[in-house]
């Protein structure tokens, strides 16, 4: 889904669409000129501007033309399928109808036939492959709707890249890593044993399966996995296999209406292509959590009966651990209302520019019937929430409901559910004891197990995923201090304590990925969020987008010139050259 959302965005950065074999009308304002697919493609290839371009040259900038160049490859026996995910999800008609804005001459069914035919070509799928399977003698083009659009994603990559650089300095810290006898990222002592279990729902008619990970002695909370949409049971094996080793129960469950098997099994035929149809069922938000509380249930009378797993399932202290739409599940469950009044506000004026896959995919709760719903379980008293979807699924304080302790792993390079609406803004409502880890240049799957990471959620065209060997040292250090947090319950906590610090985080950062941990936000990053708290998840005008760029620029350039003056002053005082009267005033008295 994620791979078919983003394919959106995708298509949302021509510059200009024209036609297989002819003529395409460019348009900027006053100007007007015809062109030919072949000006374009010279263009793209050399750089080089033909004579019908000229006139445009002031605005087919170098961005445009990497723009034409991308391409995305896909699987073929996936493509049909990604495609389909694309025209067929909640915003299938607001996206159509934004590039009629852009190609008025083009009907939905043109641009639903040329995408189709455009992804089955051996050169991948790309703006101009889309050109040429256009089937049309002459196309009209406005091209200042179509650099405008450009223009609002990369002041949005800006954005980006400013916040991933504001949270790396102002989060730095120089506390130590602790001193201790022991490593909690490192293997425990018991032997792990694994076994499926399949648990019919009967009043659900849902079949859910579920992952045991146990060991002999078995002590402290029950862990409770949940994987994002179009994974599995297996997304955060690693992470299992290690709690388990250290003797907790862990209990993985597969939601059915939401994974892998839901995402290849989603049906292509013309008739949902032709209406508004929801890649995810809207009763997902509510049958995701209900998943949870089933299992429990089930789990508990299994403690009780079964000679097996009698003492393993501790059901009345439980760590939802979840990922991404799982991260979600883990909220509800922790306390926060799904507020459906305030998420159909939001999705109605809803726009496909700049809109994320996590925007997108929140709307498709909006066919519930219900105003609010409480997924909350008491027997949830701790939530881990990687790069959870949130937006504006709780509405505008939703998240504030929720008063147990709370750990939030978020990268900032997550283009899917991106860290500003989707994890930095809820971080702040939460009501309990929290923690945030910030994974710079982190991105979605970034903390998956690699080897069980879905392929055709890593087809994100402009997305690039950090994964694999990449992120090794992000999933050690998060082995570590997720058992650090689960044992907060329990009589070790003072034992695990010294490990949730940022002093620990900040011994696993690698050059590609350095990692932030804190208890609170900067006061200047909650000003931030309060310049663009009526912003999350939707998408904003350019001059939103450059108020909230500068003022992250200003923040991080601040921190740097603080930086500069205290080494400069610890410097000068370990010299003993002078005395410092009056910081930062240049006010220095010789000794």
């Amino acid at each position: 889904m994620t791979a078919a959302l983003s394919l959106g965005i995708a298509l949302f950065q021509p510059t200009s669409p024209g036609v297989a074999a002819s003529r395409i009308v460019l348009r900027a304002g006053p100007l007007q000129q015809t062109v030919q697919l072949e000006d374009l493609e010279t263009f793209a290839s050399t750089g080089r501007l033909p004579d019908r371009l000229r006139a445009f040259g002031i605005i087919l900038t170098p961005e445009v033309r990497r723009t034409l160049q991308q391409r995305l490859n896909l699987d073929p026996q996936m493509s049909d399928r990604i495609i389909g995910d694309l025209l067929a999800s909640p915003n299938g008609e607001l996206l159509l109808d934004t590039l009629a804005t852009i190609a008025p001459d083009l009907t939905p069914e043109q641009l639903q036939a040329a995408v189709r035919l455009a992804a089955m070509q051996a050169d991948g799928l790309s703006l101009l492959s889309i050109l040429r399977a256009i089937p049309q003698e002459s196309l009209e083009v406005d091209l200042t709707a179509a650099i405008a659009l450009i223009s609002q994603f990369n002041l949005a990559s800006l954005e980006g890249q400013a916040l991933s650089s504001v949270l790396d300095h102002e989060l730095l810290s120089t506390e130590p890593a602790p001193l201790a006898l022991f490593d909690p990222a490192a293997p425990g002592p018991e032997r792990v044993f694994q076994r499926t279990l399949t648990l019919p729902d009967r009043a659900r008619a849902r079949l859910i399966p579920v992952e045991v990970y146990w060991s002999r002695e078995t002590q402290g909370p029950l862990i409770v996995l949940s994987h994002g949409f179009g994974a599995d049971r297996y997304f955060l094996n690693y992470l299992a296999e290690h709690l388990a080793s250290h003797g907790l129960t862990v209990v993985s469950i597969e939601h059915p209406g939401s994974d892998v098997d839901a995402l290849m099994g989603l049906a292509l035929d013309p008739e949902i292509l032709q209406r508004p149809s929801r890649i995810l069922p809207a009763s997902e938000f509510l049958d995701r959590p209900r998943d949870v509380s089933f299992v429990l249930d089930e789990l508990a009378e299994l403690d009780r009966r079964s000679p097996v797993y009698r003492g393993k399932f501790n059901t009345e202290q439980v760590t939802l651990i979840g990922h991404s739409l799982g991260g979600y599940t883990g909220l509800a469950l922790a306390g926060a209302r799904l507020d459906l009044r305030s998420l159909r506000e939001f999705c109605n004026n809803l726009q496909p520019l700049g809109t994320s896959p996590a925007a997108w995919l929140q709307c498709a709760a909006v066919d519930l019937p219900q105003q609010e719903a409480d997924l909350s379980d008491s027997r949830v008293t701790q939530v881990v929430a990687m790069n959870p979807l949130t937006g504006r699924l709780f509405g505008p304080q939703g998240l504030s409901q929720i008063t147990v302790p709370a750990l939030i792993v978020a990268g900032t390079q997550d283009g899917v559910t991106p860290i500003l609406s989707q994890q930095l803004a809820p971080f702040d409502q939460l009501s309990g004891p929290k923690y945030l880890t910030a994974v710079i240049g982190g991105t979605h799957l970034s903390v998956g197990d690699p080897n069980n990471v879905n392929p055709s959620l890593t087809q994100i065209p402009f997305m690039p995923e950090l994964q694999g060997e990449e992120a090794a040292s992000l999933r050690q250090f998060l082995r570590g201090v997720t058992l650090s947090f689960v044992n907060q319950q329990t009589a070790e906590a003072d034992r695990y304590g010294p490990f949730l610090g940022a002093g620990y985080a900040q011994s696993f950062s690698t050059a590609q990925l350095p990692l932030r941990f804190t208890a609170e936000l900067p006061s200047t990053v909650r000003v931030w969020l309060r310049l663009n708290q009526n912003l999350t998840g939707a998408p904003r005008s350019t001059a939103g987008l450059i108020v909230s760029w500068v003022h992250l620029e200003t923040i991080d350039n601040h921190t740097r010139l603080q930086r500069v003056q205290q080494q400069v002053v610890a410097h000068l005082q370990a010299s003993h050259a002078v005395t410092v009267l009056r910081w930062p005033l240049h006010t220095l008295a010789l000794r």
